[in-house]
């Protein structure tokens, strides 16, 4: 039963690949050697070659260096989407120190127990973000402040310039931390995954070997609006778009008419959206049709994305939307549905280059399960993480005989596709039957009124749990929750079908698009708390 997938690899793209025992800067220094002239970067009018990018690297690097930062440092960076990110981060590997991933939306709680919890003494922030970081400053390890800005004038503008320094020569082992990646927190409090330069190099090569075969080295164009600062776009934006030498088109957030206006300027090839992004799209493109037939291949990843987007997606653009998978704890790619031949809508595909998947019981872990039965889906490869910083028991529960506990439900089919049904924390049980909220969001999604939604489980008296739909209209869309109800029992087993159904202006999400249910179930218990 194992390797089922094996046979649905597009033909020219390897099941098997080498990993080089080598540090991530690495790869982008042979590329640098590969194709100096070409375009590394493109942020609105502003373009680097990357020969002009790797010189940009190595200032900063030298400054980083003389500052005092070297191997196994923390060097925490709080920027958007911008040339200042890319340069800070190759930059501080340069150095041999680890980089601690901050979302630029942290409010000033959050950002004090990442910095604290990572032991960070250096930030390198955008200017207008200081304020939040001066709130909290004096709480943290931080010795040193860097202000970067989208204007000239900025400290981080001294480190780009040309010094007489000697450049850090540092022997970096392949596994050092190389990024400490925050877990996006949808759960509980956030912990630090443990990156090491060799996983993120695998991870790198893993992700290309799923679309070598449609890759053309030196000349992709990939729009990158998914943030560098989360996983996903770290390694299938920047890390994946140097190694093949292509130009990364930096977009610093998602605006739908700014995205439209962008795709026909800069013609992407590539684009490794989130299902809000796909989403937006669809709906944009209805009214007011713009061109996407530059962009060759698309992929998806972060959260599910609803079989009715794919088809919308699909239909309107004449673009094939590949669904993947991936997890902060594996750098992140484990599953991939192929970009040609057999693509299965709804599935995640098929486990990628060098990795292994499986379906176990959910009570103990240790069981295999058959075709077709829902588990807990566990992984292996060598994108996996070194564990949890500082956490060692959190750590041993997901990391058992060399095999990451994903903590999401899923079942593989007879083809070896995986698809996700739930999170473990997110199954609802009522009246003894066992429902993922996936299974009802995709009904709900099929219908033409519908723009977002979100499942949850809430208690009853009764039934143990029972039924929640959160739901956002479409525009000047009439939905009434009579309608909605009715729509489900048409549609789904009547154990399935939510009780209640909150029409809501939008719904909580991640900053890249995943739905937070956590906050929704927060918000509900507040809510009974006051009544």
């Amino acid at each position: 039963m194992e390797n089922l997938w094996l046979e649905h690899i597009p033909e020219g793209n390897p099941s098997e690949i080498q990993i080089p025992e080598e540090p991530l800067p690495s790869l982008f220094s042979k590329s640098v050697e590969m194709y100096p002239d070409h375009i590394a970067i493109t942020f609105f009018n502003q373009t680097l070659t990357y020969r002009e990018l790797d010189n940009q690297i190595k200032n900063v690097a030298r400054s980083l260096f003389q500052m005092g930062v070297s191997r196994s440092d923390k060097v925490a960076l709080m920027l958007p989407n911008c040339p200042q990110y890319v340069i800070s981060y190759y930059a501080t590997l340069y150095c041999g120190a680890t980089i601690v991933q901050l979302n630029p939306m942290y409010k000033a709680a959050e950002l004090l127990h990442v910095l604290n919890d990572s032991e960070a003494e250096v930030l390198i922030v955008h200017d207008k973000l200081l304020p939040v970081v001066e709130k909290i400053q004096k709480q943290t390890p931080l010795t040193a402040i860097i202000t970067a800005s989208f204007e000239n004038g900025s400290k981080f503008d001294d480190f780009c310039k040309q010094s007489n320094l000697p450049l850090p020569d540092v022997h970096i082992p392949v596994d050092d931390i190389a990024v400490l990646q925050y877990t996006g927190g949808t759960t509980g409090r956030s912990k630090g995954a443990m990156l090491t330069h060799y996983n993120l190099v695998a991870n790198t090569l893993q992700a290309y070997a799923t679309s070598q075969s449609r890759t053309m080295l030196g000349k992709e164009r990939v729009l990158t609006i998914s943030p560098l600062f989360h996983v996903y776009g770290m390694t299938s934006c920047m890390n994946l778009t140097f190694y093949i030498g292509g130009n990364l088109i930096l977009v610093p957030n998602f605006d739908v008419e700014q995205t439209a206006r962008i795709i026909e300027q800069t013609k992407p090839t590539i684009f490794p959206g989130v299902p809000t992004m796909y989403i937006a799209l669809v709906n944009y493109c209805k009214d007011h049709p713009f061109d996407l037939s530059s962009i060759r291949t698309c992929t998806s990843g972060s959260a599910p994305l609803p079989m009715e987007v794919i088809q919308a997606f699909n239909e309107t653009t004449g673009s094939s939307v590949a669904e993947g998978y991936g997890l902060s704890e594996a750098s992140p790619v484990t599953h991939r549905n192929p970009i040609s031949g057999l693509q299965k809508p709804g599935s995640i595909g098929i486990p990628i280059p060098n990795t292994r998947a499986k379906i176990v019981d959910i009570a103990s872990g240790e069981e295999d399960l058959p075709i077709g039965e829902v588990g807990e889906m566990v992984v292996q490869g060598p994108q996996i993480m070194k564990g949890y910083w500082k956490q060692p028991e959190e750590t041993d529960k997901v990391l058992r005989d060399g095999w990451l506990y994903t903590g999401d439900l899923a079942k593989m089919d007879e083809d070896g596709f995986f698809y996700i049904v739930g999170r473990k924390k997110e199954l609802i049980i009522a009246s003894g039957y066992n429902i993922y909220p996936i299974e009802i969001e995709d009904v709900i999604y099929s219908h033409p009124n519908v723009l977002e939604v979100a499942v949850i489980g809430i208690p009853d008296k009764y039934r143990g749990e029972t039924v929640k739909a959160y739901v956002v209209r479409k525009d000047s869309q009439d939905l009434t929750e009579t309608e909605l109800i009715q729509f489900c029992r048409d549609n789904l087993a009547s154990f399935k079908v939510p009780r209640l159904v909150e029409f809501v202006e939008d719904l909580p999400k991640t900053a890249v698009g995943k739905i937070l249910k956590r906050a929704l179930k927060e918000q509900l218990d507040t809510n009974n708390a006051t009544k």
